[in-house]
C-alpha cells in the first residue's frame, strides 16, 4: 500500500483498490485507522489524541489532495505524495 505523506511517526496510506466513501489510511505506534476527508476516524483502534488532531489538521489542509488521489487510486494510476505538516 503506497504511503501518502509521513510526519510525527504518523505514516497516511492510500490503496488503489478501495471501496466508497473516500477516505486514507493512519498508522501511529503500530495502532491503525481510517479517517474521512475532514480527518475524523471511522474505524479503527488509534488512541492518541495528539496524532489524531494532527492527523485532522493535515487532512483539513489537503482535502483537495486528497480527492485528487482518491479519483487517481479509482483509475489505478499513481497516487502523489502529499507534503506532512510541518
Amino acid at each position: 500500500m503506497p504511503y501518502v505523506s509521513m510526519f510525527f511517526g504518523i505514516i497516511i496510506r492510500m490503496f488503489h483498490q478501495e471501496h466508497n466513501p473516500p477516505h486514507f489510511h493512519a498508522e501511529y505506534q503500530g495502532q491503525r485507522g481510517m479517517f474521512d476527508f475532514d480527518g475524523n476516524m471511522v474505524k479503527g483502534n488509534l488512541k492518541s489524541r495528539r496524532a489524531k488532531k494532527l492527523i485532522q489538521e493535515w487532512a483539513m489542509i489537503h482535502q483537495a489532495k486528497l480527492r485528487q488521489n482518491w479519483q487517481q487510486a479509482k483509475q489505478r494510476r499513481p497516487i502523489e505524495r502529499i507534503e506532512p505538516l510541518n
